[in-house]
């Protein structure tokens, strides 16, 4: 009896050994499927991972550490966990660069573009590149400078996607309104583009009543986008003067906000709890957009009640006098 006992409790000890030994072999697995060419990346991250980086001088024999270009330095974390975490750094940039010092006619050479690699490919088809490449030529950024790409918003190196896969629309109002604040709110950015300064945010929306509580639930393209196509959000960014200023867009049974902020959660989850702007009720409450019909018919009815016994009991009063 004892020897079955000790045998279950050897038993048990050795399950909970084998967690201990296959998760670790687990999370190291998952993590080997995040970083598929960390041997080739390694030799860029080596340098451009850090603020600073070290080489051996051949002509001194010394070896020299020098500051990283601030610009240049790239967050392998970050990079990791985007959405271009499976491709290597020479899948955009010259394969010269794996060669240390980098020849300088090597900057001269452009970079890919987003659509050298999306356009026309099935596999990111759903994502509606072409339409989006559309809509961006007839932005306001494209059209008053024309060297404006992508990457001036989308960094690569770190951009993923939120509203299509975070359900707290929270964190994408902040992940996608410090999109637009990079540049309108940092003269070092805006000045690659403009000679002029950026404007102060909350002076240009000074006509906006309750800024802080607009900026936190909505997002700068909820207002500044002209809403066409089905992609998930909309990049023809309109001049200010077109930006939607008239309350009753987003304070309405139609807000506009279920085509933009809330248009994939609204996919998901409407009519889900009877709402008819359910999704938006699920994440916060916006003045005349949110509606329940069986309330609104409930109100009704004892609005409807009360007035008759109103009547009636006016009629009665003027019965019994």
């Amino acid at each position: 009896m004892k020897f079955h006992q000790l045998s279950i409790t050897v038993s048990i000890f050795m399950f909970f050994g084998l967690l201990v030994v296959i998760q670790p072999l687990k999370a190291q697995e998952t993590q080997n499927q995040k970083l598929p060419n960390s041997a080739d990346d390694h030799k860029c991250f080596k340098c451009h991972g850090h603020k600073f980086f070290s080489f051996l001088n051949e002509v001194s024999g010394k070896e020299v550490i020098k500051r990283m270009n601030p610009y240049y330095v790239i967050d392998s974390n970050a990079f990791y966990h985007s959405n271009h975490h499976t491709l290597e750094c020479t899948d955009c940039h010259d394969a010269g660069y794996l060669k240390f010092p980098h020849d300088g006619h090597l900057q001269m050479q452009p970079i890919p573009t987003c659509l050298d690699c999306h356009e026309g490919d099935e596999v990111t088809a759903k994502f509606h590149f072409d339409e989006i490449n559309r809509e961006f030529d007839s932005s306001v950024h494209k059209k008053m400078y024309g060297n404006f790409q992508c990457s001036m918003c989308h960094d690569p190196h770190k951009y993923t996607v939120t509203a299509r896969r975070d359900k707290n629309i929270k964190q994408v109002i902040i992940y996608d309104n410090e999109m637009c604040l990079s540049c309108h709110s940092n003269i070092v950015n805006y000045k690659v583009l403009s000679d002029s300064a950026p404007k102060n945010i909350s002076s240009a929306h000074e006509w906006l009543p309750n800024q802080m509580i607009h900026f936190q639930n909505v997002r700068c393209l909820d207002c500044h986008v002209k809403v066409e196509n089905d992609s998930m959000v909309d990049h023809q960014i309109q001049p200010k003067a077109q930006a939607v200023k008239n309350c009753v867009e987003c304070h309405s049974k139609n807000t506009i906000l279920m085509a933009s902020l809330y248009k994939f959660q609204s996919k998901q989850s409407r009519s889900e709890i009877g709402f008819l702007n359910a999704t938006i009720l699920n994440n916060s409450y916006v003045i005349s957009a949110n509606r329940n019909p069986v309330l609104n018919k409930i109100s009704l009815i004892i609005f409807g009640l009360v007035l008759v016994i109103i009547i009636v009991h006016a009629i009665l009063r003027i019965i019994t006098k």
